[in-house]
């Protein structure tokens, strides 16, 4: 099942430097990060600069939502990230998802700033991608060892678990294996349109589950 969505839909303004040196990256993200909003990828010697535009940042905001109603109604733990730059410059690698939380590590993270020479990755990273990108995100977030990564990409949602070093997609997310994934769509169907009646609805609904 996916979700219906407008043909040709933009989500994102994207441009991209290859062969990109680790230090000449981060010059140019201190320079850009100071006059834009823009958020950065480098993978390998590729930076991909992304813009996000209306629809991009509303289904970003809606799977947090979404994230955040089953959190609170499962009795779990969060620290949210948000889009907190993920940088391991021994893996050449850097990331600035859309969402990022740390749940199941949340007690060994809790109490402190993240620095992941020594800390966990995120156990959740979310990315919404509508349009096309050239960088390797499933390479980018194995890499740096985040265990469940989502991806949106206005229709349709993967969820993939990190296994021997790759990632493999799944059918549920083993984070909250109550929902399926027509749960996520009709969420979102809904959140379009009344985003107060999609949480109010949505969170009926876990109730229910769990009784």
């Amino acid at each position: 099942m996916y979700l219906d969505s407008p043909a040709k839909l933009i989500g994102e303004k994207r441009m991209t430097f290859r062969d990109l040196e680790w230090s000449s990256f981060k010059q140019i993200q201190q320079l850009l990060t100071e006059r834009t909003h823009a958020r950065f990828n480098f993978v390998d010697g590729i930076l991909e600069i992304t813009m996000p535009l209306e629809s991009h940042e509303r289904f970003a905001r809606l799977i947090e939502l979404f994230i955040r109603i089953l959190v609170v109604e499962l009795g779990l733990k969060l620290k949210t990230m948000g889009s907190t730059t993920l940088a391991r410059e021994d893996l050449l690698k850097s990331a600035e998802p859309d969402n990022g939380y740390y749940i199941q590590n949340y007690s060994r993270v809790a109490d402190h700033e993240i620095d992941l020479s020594v800390d966990p990755a995120p156990d959740l990273i979310v990315e919404v991608d509508i349009t096309h990108t050239d960088v390797n995100k499933n390479l980018l977030y194995a890499s740096l060892g985040v265990s469940e990564f989502w991806r949106f990409n206005g229709q349709a949602w993967q969820i993939l678990c990190l296994t021997d070093g790759r990632y493999v997609e799944q059918d549920k997310s083993p984070t909250f294996p109550l929902v399926e994934k027509a749960d996520l769509y009709k969420f979102l169907e809904t959140a379009l349109v009344d985003e107060v009646a999609a949480e109010v609805d949505f969170r009926q609904w876990v109730r229910q589950q769990l009784v």
